[in-house]
């Protein structure tokens, strides 16, 4: 990579009606200021583990305004590079009143943009909207929403493990796998490089959350998982980097102002007024090393309106209860925050979790045994070959999780029939994780509508004999034989039924979501290279889904009208 002292970003993260912030990592202990026209914000970086960052809050802000922007360090300006081909960067504020067009995916691995890269990965669909943005600005989302892996911290690539050797001998443990915050720092730095893509996530806002591989593959998938980790000699070290290097690169830009202000390490951040940056190193290691100890001490979670939208956006790893006896995918803690978040009176309430709540059918009665016999219920022996088999084929989603998947139904269901307000036109689950993109549906006769929506993966496809193993496991037979085999473990049944209305796909997708007076429309968009030209694909509508409110056979809307 090119020596600059602007190592990554700058990336667009919280911004709303009046505010915005930016998001960059640099070189050195550096003043950074962004400046739109004649206005200027600045702030010091701060220091972690001998890297520099810095989180620029940008107020007073004109709403629904469109302003291209600078950044600089030290008062040499660092951004927009002057020989990109890519628009002036800008910063767009929303509007009261303005549709919702949030761009959304999961999952997504760092290799060239070349033919080898294509070929083994697919094309990249992020970088594939990033260049069709580039060409129309009408498609601006006014978020790009993140759902997990955005970094695989246990499948690198050759680049990532050539920067590993330089530093450590690679044949011992953990291997291939990160082992502490340089190798986060240097491995975030390859999956947001891409000129493409850095240009994106530099001018439509970001927010996201964690799945496994930002740490490693089933991360709290039990307590047997995490008991097997603490007994390895990197665990510790791994888990609290990946969790420090999480709240640096990813969690703070989610943050709002208010948010910010009630965040402990930014306190220390904020409360710095001398003539250089600021070590945090030890108070955040210290805050991962709690997390990853005593989840119910800190929130990853968070919540966003616009408009009569509302996204809740739940942590499904880090607040994890493992305790056999409360065993939950989201802790007691957690789940009275997400109760409070989940409400009517929204027009449309989007729930984003990594996992998907719904999954096909027949996965979910797969999901749900598993879950039964490892919990004992077809005795020890049985529970070991469950857990074994949870572990090697990730069945951890919600399904696997009755305790909290019921819960939610049962929520979910609430809201949809007016229970916490008036109802929701739909109800709407985003998730990713599994790697293929499908949409399901409640099977409901009145109220509002409940539906699932899958996009994964952004760059990571599965290999063709997953694909066959993932349509079998969820389709065709695997529904009676999987709730025949639930029942044997005495495991409920589902809270209402739901079918599958499109899917499964397996290309690489970025998903966009556009509020329109008839709903929710989705889109799902795959890049296509043409001519061999494999650094510029096209993009391409693979799927297309309205999700509007429920009619009834005169016509009548109804759901939230009639909430």
């Amino acid at each position: 990579m090119a020596s600059s002292p602007l190592l990554v970003g700058p990336m667009l993260r919280y911004t709303a009606e009046t505010c915005a912030t930016v998001w960059v990592e640099t070189a050195g202990d550096a003043a950074v200021s962004v400046s739109i026209g004649e206005r200027e914000w600045s702030t010091r970086t701060f220091a972690v583990h001998g890297h520099h960052y810095a989180l620029v809050a940008l107020d007073d802000l004109a709403p629904g305004a469109v302003m291209p922007y600078e950044v600089r360090l030290d008062g040499e300006r660092v951004w927009p590079d002057r020989d990109s081909p890519m628009p002036a960067p800008v910063i767009a504020t929303r509007a009261p009143e303005q549709p919702l067009r949030m761009a959304w995916g999961s999952c997504r691995t760092s290799v060239d943009h070349d033919a080898t890269g294509n070929r083994t990965h697919g094309v990249d669909a992020m970088r594939t909207f990033a260049l069709a943005l580039g060409e129309d600005a009408s498609l601006r989302p006014d978020l790009i929403l993140l759902l997990g892996d955005q970094v695989y911290a246990d499948m690198t690539t050759e680049a990532m493990q050539e920067f590993i050797r330089d530093r450590r001998d690679i044949r011992e443990p953990p291997g291939k796998e990160l082992k502490d915050f340089e190798e986060y720092a240097h491995l975030y730095r390859l999956a947001w490089s891409d000129d493409a893509n850095r240009w994106l996530l530099s001018t439509v806002p970001s927010a996201m959350i964690f799945d496994d591989h930002d740490v490693r593959d089933d991360w709290n998938a039990s307590l047997d998982w995490k008991k097997q980790m603490e007994a390895t000699s990197w665990w510790h070290e791994r888990i609290v980097a990946g969790l420090a290097s999480y709240w640096v690169y990813q969690h703070l830009g989610n943050l709002s102002p208010a948010q910010r202000a009630d965040d402990e390490i930014w306190q220390r951040i904020s409360a710095h007024d001398g003539p250089s940056e600021l070590d945090i190193t030890g108070a955040l290691d210290a805050l991962a090393d709690r997390v990853d100890r005593e989840p119910r001490t800190y929130r990853f979670s968070y919540c966003r309106d616009f408009g009569d939208i509302r996204l809740a956006v739940v942590d499904s790893r880090a607040a994890r209860d493992l305790t056999p006896t409360a065993r939950a995918l989201v802790d007691s803690t957690e789940w009275e925050w997400l109760d409070e978040q989940l409400q009517g009176g929204f027009r449309h309430l989007l729930v984003a979790t990594s996992l998907p709540f719904l999954l096909p059918i027949g996965l979910h009665h797969v999901e749900s045994w598993d879950e039964a016999i490892s919990q004992g219920a077809w005795g020890r022996v049985a529970a070991r070959i469950g857990e074994r088999l949870r572990q090697m084929v990730d069945l951890e989603h919600w399904a696997a999780w009755q305790n909290s998947f019921q819960s939610l139904a049962g929520i979910l269901t609430e809201i949809a029939d007016g229970g916490r307000g008036a109802a929701p036109d739909s109800v709407l689950v985003l998730s990713g994780d599994v790697h293929f993109s499908y949409v399901a549906e409640v099977e409901r006769s009145g109220g509002g509508r409940i539906v699932q929506a899958v996009c994964s993966p952004v760059r990571n496809p599965l290999p063709i004999l997953m694909r066959w193993f993932s349509v079998v496991m969820s389709y065709g037979l695997a529904r009676p034989v999987g709730a025949v085999v639930a029942r044997s473990a005495k495991v409920p049944d589902p809270p209402f039924e739901w079918t599958t209305t499109k899917g499964p796909w397996f290309d690489n997708n970025l998903s966009v979501l556009q509020e329109t007076p008839d709903g929710l429309e989705l889109t799902w968009h795959k890049g296509v290279v043409e001519n061999g030209d494999e650094r510029h694909p096209r993009m391409e509508e693979v799927s297309r889904v309205m999700v509007g409110p429920r009619r009834s056979v005169d016509g009548a809307v109804g759901g939230r009208a009639q909430g």
